[in-house]
């Protein structure tokens, strides 16, 4: 299989930071896009991509509901076009997987406002450079995961951990470290062996009762099954309790 070529980070792109306005030297706290209103009134509107803040690599249907990377293994960055509550669902469709690369999509959330963010400031890649460079949370699926025709859900809950459920599978606890208090928006990584994929509109799905799943979430035991080459404080487990 061929691999990609290596992921060197030494030439990151400043325009993103250039956009911002530093409030701590702290990088996961900068940024004047930032949004710091904690759990304000949210649409309940589908979720569609956000039109502006793509990867360079990154092409959207005239719905927003299909990014497609047009290239190479890199560049596409995508992100939610309104913030996502605490255990709501997103919820996407692989739509075409892609061999001859090592790695696929990425999942998470950022406190990154897509409105304020330019499309020739994204980095990369979410894994490590926007997190690196904001408050953004993510990680790769596991190996197997994301192949074409697979259904992936992701939310955060209210401890600030984030999930994933892969079709009927059991709930993957991906990391815990995601920081709550303000809204966060879902950022997608259309990376590697991951070609396209597709926004589910979960408002019209089946209910998903929300208290339950929420406290069944943070009563989650933390059963840990630790991967080499995850991002940056990312965990991996499985959930005893399955859907």
């Amino acid at each position: 299989m061929t691999r990609g070529p290596a992921e060197s980070f030494g030439n990151l792109s400043t325009d993103l930071l250039q956009t911002q306005a530093p409030v701590s030297e702290d990088p996961r706290l900068m940024g004047a896009q930032i949004c710091c209103q904690a759990d304000g009134e949210m649409p309940r509107e589908a979720l569609r991509f956000h039109a502006e803040a793509v990867g360079a690599q990154v092409r959207l249907d005239a719905q927003r509901s299909t990014a497609r990377r047009r290239a190479t293994f890199r560049d596409g960055i995508v992100f939610s076009q309104r913030p996502v509550r605490p255990g709501e669902r997103v919820e996407l469709r692989v739509l075409c997987h892609e061999c001859g690369w090592v790695g696929g999509l990425r999942v998470g959330f950022t406190r990154l406002d897509p409105e304020r963010v330019t499309a020739s400031g994204l980095p990369p890649f979410v894994c490590p450079d926007l997190e690196q460079q904001s408050p953004t949370w993510a990680a790769m699926l596991p190996d197997g995961c994301g192949l074409t025709g697979d259904v992936v859900r992701f939310w955060v809950n209210r401890l600030g951990r984030l999930f994933a459920q892969v079709n009927a599978g059991p709930r993957l606890l991906l990391r815990k470290d995601v920081l709550m208090g303000a809204p966060l928006w879902a950022v997608m990584d259309v990376y590697g062996t991951t070609k396209a994929i597709e926004l589910l509109d979960s408002t019209v799905s089946a209910p998903t009762p929300a208290m339950p799943w929420v406290l069944s979430d943070e009563a989650l035991p933390e059963f840990k099954a630790a991967r080499g080459g995850e991002s940056r404080g990312s965990v991996m487990s499985l959930e005893v309790v399955t859907l």
